[in-house]
């Protein structure tokens, strides 16, 4: 099959193409990943995850899956006549649906996209070789092969688990039935198609050994493919794993209106602390640990829980600049102007001397690369800040992250399924005020103070200094 098989044309001007699309991003070259592994492997899981930590930290990826274009293509056909390499309709077709899945990586670049991963087998070196010629030679991108290995038995029976769960091949089967038809997939598999990537070879390649155990790297090339080995250097992939994140209690601050500060926790907040202490102590959870920001409302709400407990500065709040300290209404009266700014574009407005929602995911990205590798932690930071965190884990469009609803006094829970979560919000029946503000309709520079104070939540609004709290059972 020759390279131009797999999408080029004569009428393409692929290298005026390519210096289009490393223009609009800054000159980098862009980058295919491409990754290379028998099935059941775990490459749709990290092929997913990547693309998910690429597009929070600033670039455009996107994920084409091969077994997507062969369901497309031909949805009735099993795998077992599919990977038949004697029989040579099994082989047009996939040629075919290999075609149109690289013609989308070039176009996606072409429209501006950074990195095109490309999940599939990839399991022959002539195919590989193909894709270098074609994406290398003839187009001028770079290509990085992530070959995922499992040698591990129970590694690789997980990895069949989840691939009935998570895969569309299986929907239609009942439970048992998918993991035989796997299992009889892997073990017809034709093991002299699959070539291991050659220590040799000229490629840039990572393989990835048994879940992250061990990580060999050849020929890393350039900063998007270190960006990507940063990533898969941290990932493990686990069946098991359980995330919790939580505000502070309710703060002095938060009882006036007023944004920012350090100040200590109102009675229900330090009454939240104590029943959020009950929780994690009751539960037992094994090997749990806890992050709090460096603020004190934060470091009091973990008072109490039987855990290590890290202060990390990355997990302080969004810095208000010179709107420290006040309320919205303060600041619709001081600046009007800035804070209709704000309303308009919340995920990228900076404070005069302080910071914006950019800031603060950039500011995260270790910290996000450590979540990927830790299992039972409790993270207890502030409302600008988990909303960030959770929208990357809950793959948010950008401009929705400053809107996503982060309560006081609740557990928001993440228990991982595959490359997604499972979400429970556990609600603490401990009164607090409402922080939560939404977008108003009218964001003009010009717009009456009426129209500001619409949204603008109420605080001082329920006496909360002499209330008794309300106790819960846990």
């Amino acid at each position: 099959m020759a390279p131009t098989s797999l999408g080029m044309t004569s009428k393409e001007e692929p290298k005026e193409r390519c210096m289009k699309s490393s223009q609009a991003h800054g000159h980098f070259v862009p980058l295919i990943v491409a990754f290379v592994g028998l099935p059941a492997r775990g490459k749709t899981v990290l092929a997913h995850k990547l693309e998910r930590y690429l597009n929070y930290t600033g670039h455009l990826a996107r994920v084409f899956s091969l077994s997507t274009y062969r369901r497309k293509l031909a949805p009735d056909i099993g795998c077992d006549f599919i990977f038949d390499p004697q029989n040579e309709e099994a082989t047009e077709i996939r040629k075919q649906y290999t075609h149109e899945a690289i013609n989308d990586c070039k176009q996606w670049i072409y429209i501006g996209g950074d990195i095109a991963i490309l999940d599939g087998t990839h399991a022959a070196m002539d195919v590989r070789q193909l894709l270098y010629s074609l994406f290398v030679k003839q187009l001028g991108f770079k290509i990085l092969f992530i070959e995922c290995i499992v040698e591990d038995e129970i590694l690789l029976e997980g990895n069949i688990n989840d691939t009935v769960r998570l895969s569309e091949d299986y929907a239609h089967l009942e439970y048992n039935q998918a993991v035989k038809e796997i299992q009889k997939k892997l073990s017809n598999f034709p093991q002299h198609m699959y070539q291991l990537v050659n220590t040799e070879s000229i490629f840039s390649y990572i393989k990835f050994y048994n879940a992250g155990e061990n990580i060999f790297v050849h020929r890393i090339d350039g900063p998007f493919q270190t960006k990507v080995l940063n990533f898969v250097s941290c990932f493990r992939p686990m069946r098991k794993k359980t995330l919790y994140f939580t505000r502070h209690g309710e703060s002095e601050f938060n009882l006036l209106g007023r944004i920012g500060g350090d100040t200590d926790l109102s009675p229900r907040g330090h009454f939240y602390a104590t029943l959020l202490a009950k929780y994690f102590n009751s539960n037992k959870i094994e090997n749990l640990r806890v992050w709090t920001s460096e603020k004190k409302r934060t470091k009091q709400t973990a008072n109490g829980i039987k855990a290590p407990v890290e202060s990390l500065a990355p997990l302080n709040e969004l810095d208000a600049g010179i709107c420290e300290g006040m309320t919205y209404e303060e600041i619709q009266m001081k600046f009007p102007q800035e804070f209709a700014w704000r309303d308009q574009d919340k995920l990228r407005y900076r404070y005069p001397w302080g910071e914006s929602y950019i800031d603060i995911m950039s500011r995260l990205e270790l910290v996000l690369l450590e979540l990927e590798r830790e299992d039972s932690l409790l993270v207890i930071s502030h409302q600008a800040v988990l909303r960030c965190v959770l929208g990357y884990f809950l793959n948010t469009e950008s401009d929705k992250v400053p809107y996503l609803g982060v309560p006081l006094h609740t557990v928001i829970k993440l228990t991982i399924n595959g490359y997604d979560w499972n979400v429970d919000y556990i609600k603490f029946n401990v009164d607090c005020v409402d922080t939560y503000r939404s977008q108003p309709e009218n964001c003009s520079v010009d717009r009456s103070n009426e129209d500001v104070l619409v949204t603008i939540p109420k605080h001082f609004d329920s006496n909360p200094w002499r209330k008794e709290p309300t106790l819960i059972n846990i």
